[in-house]
């Protein structure tokens, strides 16, 4: 009789393993689903406000060349007002990773999303300078390289954080051998550059989706989860953007 109840008591803890392990993983996917529809809603609302711009801010001749900047151009890219473009996603960048747990979810979202329109507007000179074509053949490109490592680190049971210190000074790197850049101007640098750019982002897609999974914790209450859930999407949303870029830099078929 003992035997037979000691049997019961273990499969009713089985069983109740067993259910609380589907709720984790029902949790952690729909958390997960939640992350990639803001990064995905903010890429969307950035090439929105990206074409948008251009197109407004240049004259078009009748086979798609470029004849001249309106006013709009002018303003954007040719007065003191480009600055304020180039730097304030940087300003929107450090308020949300540094200021984001004094911040209400509501609250950061909304930041969130003045961001990816800022961001936008930075990169709305991409349209006027490469192809549109070539522009939507990078995007895809771009898409599938980020697919493909993002699916990786959310699948690995490699612990990829012992990556992140060697991911985080190639990016070190790259940024300040983009600054130098800028005074050299030299191609075979930024060729350089480009390439190890792109390898290093294609690794922060694996290990930033990795790291966002580990943070997932089933007894957060609302506020918090959703304050992860856009952290972590500002995370992959700017490794897929500098991917992008960077590859556009590469492969995109100049005006």
């Amino acid at each position: 009789m003992a035997l037979g109840n000691q049997t019961r008591n273990q499969t009713s803890w089985s069983a109740r393993g067993q259910a609380r392990d589907v709720a984790i993983d029902e949790g952690l996917r729909a958390f997960m689903l939640r992350v990639y529809n803001y990064m995905a809603s903010a890429l969307a609302l950035t090439g929105i406000v990206a074409y948008g711009l251009a197109q407004m801010a240049v004259t078009f001749g009748p086979e798609g060349q470029i004849l001249s900047l309106t006013g709009l151009g002018e303003a954007l890219f040719n007065s003191p007002l480009r600055w304020l473009v180039i730097l304030a996603p940087f300003a929107f960048i450090l308020v949300l990773s540094f200021g984001i747990e004094r911040m209400r979810a509501s609250t950061a979202q909304t930041v969130f999303w003045l961001f990816a329109a800022v961001m936008g507007a930075s990169m709305a000179s991409l349209f006027i300078v490469y192809t549109g074509a070539s522009v939507a053949r990078v995007f895809f490109i771009t898409a599938g390289t980020f697919g493909a490592m993002s699916l990786y680190g959310y699948t690995t049971k490699t612990d990829l954080s012992r990556f992140g210190s060697f991911l985080f000074m190639g990016l070190i790197g790259v940024i300040v051998a983009s600054l130098v850049n800028l005074f050299l101007g030299s191609s075979v640098l930024q060729f350089a550059i480009s390439v190890i750019g792109v390898l290093v982002f294609i690794g922060l897609t694996a290990y930033d989706t990795q790291m966002i999974k580990q943070s997932y914790h089933e007894s957060d209450d609302s506020e918090t989860a959703g304050k992860k859930a856009i952290h972590g999407a500002l995370r992959i949303y700017l490794d897929f953007v500098n991917m992008f870029i960077l590859l556009l830099q590469l492969f995109g078929s100049r005006r």
